[in-house]
């Protein structure tokens, strides 16, 4: 994994793009890839904390570069620090 930063972050449709050294141009990035961590459970339940990122928030990424879009790379992890 490496180190990132939300460059921008579109709530409404859930995805943004995140910086890093190893994504140069910028990597894509779906809610759907983002690893979230309980928050309470139950013998019936488990909740998680929703599935959001902050401009500016520090993550880290694992990727592929099959590109996206307009860019070159597409997250398939993120992890929140």
């Amino acid at each position: 994994m490496v180190r990132a930063e939300v460059r921008e972050w579109h709530e409404d449709l859930g995805w943004g793009v995140l910086d890093s050294p190893e994504t140069p141009g910028g990597c894509w990035t779906h809610c759907a890839v983002i690893e979230t961590r309980r928050v309470a459970s139950s013998h019936e339940s488990e909740v998680y904390e929703y599935k959001s990122l902050s401009e500016g928030d520090v993550v880290d990424l694992e990727w592929e570069a099959p590109g996206q879009d307009s860019f070159g790379y597409r997250a398939t992890v993120v992890r929140k620090r």
